[in-house]
């Protein structure tokens, strides 16, 4: 590839160019997407390009350092390309990005000009822009540890190490109810206590809202119309009867929850004994002995 990369600079040195820009974006749920500006579809790395996707980037802002190279990509939106419901699913949401500047005579003639991640997504009167942010932008990210009385890990994380996968702590059943895309109603869902699933994970795992989930904010036991499951907040795109979810046992992140609910106490990621704010309240008195030993 070095040698091609020789070859397109001296290409650019020509003076007549025969130049084309070409992006893959990989979904986190796998599909991969290649697009170009091209007038024809262009195919390398066993991806075809396509050409009739409307979608456009602008100029690429690069910079040296720790500066986060950024540029915007825009186009139409199509059902067979990229479509608002899958834009409103979330689906793009942080997706790789890849894009070359190819000689579309030589598709052997690239140079990768940018790699990073979808950022913010805006839609508008039938057509999208998309955000492209380079890899530096991870360096934005807080780092460091939170020290708090409740575990500061994720439930099944390779912090907390606990597995899901046990017997009583997962369970996947066919959608029977389900309103606003928020509140999941099963007739029959016995063999786990009332707020089990509470503050746990429910995701889809097939249908047109495969792939999607969210956090569970209320699970309840109702005598009347059996177990309801309500989100925090509504899949944007809402599951139909008979689809597939997956319903995870949720953590409140206390010590006595690591250790009642899961048995997982020794890896437990918290600090139950470190001193509240009330402390903070706290003064020297003078009418009493201070000398650390106990009152009586």
């Amino acid at each position: 590839m070095k040698g091609f990369a020789q070859d397109l600079k001296a290409h650019l040195a020509s003076g007549a160019t025969t130049l084309a820009r070409a992006f893959v974006v990989t979904r986190r749920d796998g599909v991969v997407l290649g697009f170009t500006d091209h007038d024809r579809d262009l195919s390398f790395d066993g991806i075809t390009f396509r050409a009739d996707s409307g979608l456009t980037a602008k100029a690429l802002q690069q910079a040296t350092g720790l500066a986060v190279d950024n540029t915007e990509a825009f186009g139409a939106l199509r059902s067979d390309a990229i479509c608002e419901a899958d834009i409103l699913a979330g689906r793009y949401d942080g997706a790789e990005v890849q894009g070359w500047l190819v000689n579309w005579a030589d598709v052997a003639m690239r140079v990768l000009q940018f790699r990073g991640t979808l950022g913010e997504i805006t839609r508008s009167a039938g057509s999208f822009t998309a955000e492209m942010r380079g890899l530096t932008e991870a360096l934005n990210r807080p780092q460091g540890r939170i020290y708090h009385a409740r575990c500061s890990a994720v439930l099944g994380d390779d912090a907390c190490r606990f597995d899901l996968n046990q017997a009583g702590y997962r369970d996947e059943r066919p959608v029977e109810q389900v309103a606003d895309g928020r509140v999941f109603r099963f007739g029959d869902f016995s063999g786990f206590d009332d707020r089990w699933f509470e503050k746990g994970r429910l995701s889809v795992l097939n249908g047109k809202a495969a792939g999607l989930s969210g956090t569970i904010k209320n699970d309840r036991l109702r005598s009347a119309t059996g177990r309801e499951v309500e989100l925090w907040q509504e899949l944007r795109t809402a599951p139909a009867p008979g689809d597939l979810v997956r319903i995870e046992a949720g953590c409140d992140r206390r010590s006595e929850t690591c250790r009642l609910k899961f048995a997982n106490l020794l890896n437990f990621q918290g600090f139950p004994d470190i001193p509240g704010e009330d402390w903070l309240m706290s003064y020297p008195v003078g009418a009493s002995r201070n000398d650390g030993g106990s009152r009586r």
